[in-house]
């Protein structure tokens, strides 16, 4: 970790804060709010404190701050890992001695790919920690429960041994020596628990903090089930993971890391957790999680602490996703040979909204790679996944992309499914499972048939319908489809909404509504927030040339009996305080614009 930062700082990647900024609250606003900016950093932070406590340990946020950060992670540019990844899946017999060497070559180069175990004692055992509260763990949200490790690496094997995990979870902080385990139901972790609970075991669990920075984006990469991480470490770095063995339990982690906590999971023992914000940028209800009982605490000499933010886009997760999506993609091409590229925007939470080109060879191509996506890995939580041929743009140029989308949108080419969605996800009334949506937008250009009017002329005709309407702003008018985003007082089901305006369908094709504190001029929240707040199946209504979307909180209208949870939203005091003390400019277009408050 020292290392990297070094190289951070060298590539002028990195703003040391040397003043005291407290662990609660201060220090991760101001990360959430640097890595917003286009130029961000990674901040690293030597006067950790609390309540004026000082700590021993340097902080560092937004490791992966840009694409520059990401490569320099990787030790060269992601492209180049989903080349190699991609030759690698067409290789066939070599015909020519030249192509045998390489072939060869290449066979040689994967001994150094699987983890290297070690005997003599790991860095991190050179100094021994009695307490969780001895290291800067940081709370981020003022509604949160309590501080929770944001960039642990968790180390965890299968019953057998024959199966190692390394999955990134949240881990609440209880008390000096206990963790909570937020283990989603979808992850290797969580079924390796299954199998320690059949028999009544209790289960090894440790987790590495620092170290490569790329650990940790191994960590959270969407491996095939019973594929290690840190192969991909190896994969991509060309040499192996160094392993040490832990003191407590049989597990190996990276000798390099800089805090170590080992322990066991009483499969019999839960404890409720949350609330915390998290990276849907809503805050996640409580519920039962497994306890972790810890045994020892390590901290390597000079140990450096590294956290991350989550909440509203865009945040560090653009940057390691970005990562992700380039490097997967020929790994998908494998199920969905006709997918030529895709996207996912930071501001659809990436599993709320995909964005997909195919090259077309026959009708319903695009629904049938849309069931392929759903059905394979964690593509399989994605909630919505629009489909452009050929001959679309860049799926980057969303300029000239939605466009084309809206010129070719049609509601008969609008496929309403259902399966399971992300554990984090809050817009459907079911746990882990709800409705999807796959949009064709392959093809020709349709007519543009619509009477458009201006936004107040339009407003006043719907307010005559619906009287508890009150704002609404249309997009791309000059479109076969354009979207007109409304604000509603929300006293009735938006479909009776949507019934009661159809005399008017001739001034409007795609209908959005919110609740009244959205912000209208601002498109990139707008999209979060909709994708974000809707369950296809309950919240999309289909009729002849029209569509509406329910974007708008729900109840008991919807027959929604959960509590419709909190967005993330920074503390104003907290940010008065920082500009008070310097730390950060008063920017309020700024705030505005992302919806800091």
């Amino acid at each position: 970790m020292q290392k990297f930062i070094n190289i951070l700082k060298e590539n002028n990647l990195l703003k040391v804060i040397d003043e005291p900024v407290d662990i609660n609250l201060e220090m991760a606003h101001l990360a959430y709010i640097e890595v917003k900016k286009e130029n961000s950093k990674a901040l690293l932070f030597t006067n950790a404190v609390k309540n004026g406590k000082k700590y021993d340990y340097p902080v560092l946020l937004n490791t992966f701050c840009n694409e520059k950060a990401l490569n320099l992670a990787f030790g060269k540019h992601y492209e180049e890992v989903a080349k190699e990844i991609s030759s690698l899946l067409k290789m066939h017999i070599p015909q020519s001695f030249s192509a045998k060497l390489d072939f060869f070559k290449t066979l040689i180069g994967f001994k150094n790919i699987p983890p290297k175990r070690i005997r003599k004692d790991g860095e991190f055992t050179y100094k021994s920690l009695n307490s969780l509260y001895d290291i800067p763990i940081l709370k981020t949200w003022e509604k949160d429960v309590a501080p929770f490790i944001t960039m642990g690496q968790v180390y965890t094997q299968s019953f057998d041994g024959k199966q190692n995990n390394l999955g990134m979870y949240r881990l609440q902080v209880v008390d000096e020596k206990t963790l909570l385990m937020h283990w989603q139901i979808h992850k290797d972790a969580s079924h390796f628990f299954h199998e320690y609970k059949k028999l009544n075991q209790k289960m090894p669990v440790s987790i590495a903090i620092g170290g490569e920075p790329l650990y940790i984006w191994c960590a959270q990469a969407p491996l095939p089930k019973g594929i290690f991480e840190l192969l991909l470490y190896g994969f991509i770095k060309k040499k192996p993971a160094i392993l040490a063995k832990c003191k407590s339990n049989d597990l190996y982690v990276p000798y390099n890391s800089d805090f170590v906590i080992e322990g066991f999971v009483d499969p019999n023992e839960f404890a409720p957790e949350g609330p915390f914000g998290d990276h849907t940028g809503f805050y996640t209800p409580v519920e039962l999680c497994p306890v972790l009982r810890i045994e020892k605490i390590f901290a390597k000499k000079d140990a450096i602490y590294q956290a991350t933010v989550v909440g509203k886009p865009p945040l560090e997760d653009k940057y390691m996703g970005l990562g992700t999506e380039r490097i997967f993609l020929p790994l998908l091409q494998t199920s969905a040979p006709d997918l030529l590229d895709y996207n996912m925007p930071e501001n659809g939470v990436f599993h709320n909204l995909i964005l997909a080109k195919i090259e077309t060879k026959y009708p319903a191509h695009a629904k049938q790679i849309m069931h392929t996506f759903w059905g394979v890995g964690q593509m399989s939580f994605v909630k919505h996944a629009i489909f452009v041929d050929e001959n679309a743009p860049c799926l980057k140029n969303y300029d000239e992309l939605i466009p084309y989308i809206l010129n070719r949108f049609d509601e008969e080419k609008l496929l309403i499914s259902e399966g399971i969605c992300d554990q984090l996800d809050h817009a459907s009334s079911t746990y882990c499972y709800g409705g999807k949506a796959g949009l064709d937008a392959c093809g020709n250009e349709k007519k543009v048939e619509l009477e458009i009017l201006n936004d107040e002329s339009l407003l006043q005709l719907l307010k005559e319908k619906e009287e508890n309407i009150l704002n609404l702003k249309q997009f791309y008018t000059q479109t076969f489809a354009p979207i007109c985003v409304i604000l509603i007082d929300k006293k009735e089901k938006i479909s009776y909404v949507f019934e009661k305006l159809q005399i008017h369908k001739k001034h409007f094709r795609i209908l959005v509504f919110l609740n009244q504190d959205a912000i209208l001029e601002n498109p990139y929240m707008l999209i979060w927030r909709v994708v974000n707040n809707i369950d296809a199946k309950r919240d999309i209504f289909i009729k002849k040339d029209c569509v509406c979307i329910d974007a708008t909180n729900k109840g008991l209208l919807e027959d929604y009996h959960k509590d419709w949870p909190l967005m993330t939203n920074c503390s104003k005091n907290i940010i008065d305080k920082l500009i008070s003390k310097k730390l950060l400019p008063n920017d309020k277009d700024f705030f505005k614009k992302f919806e800091i408050f």
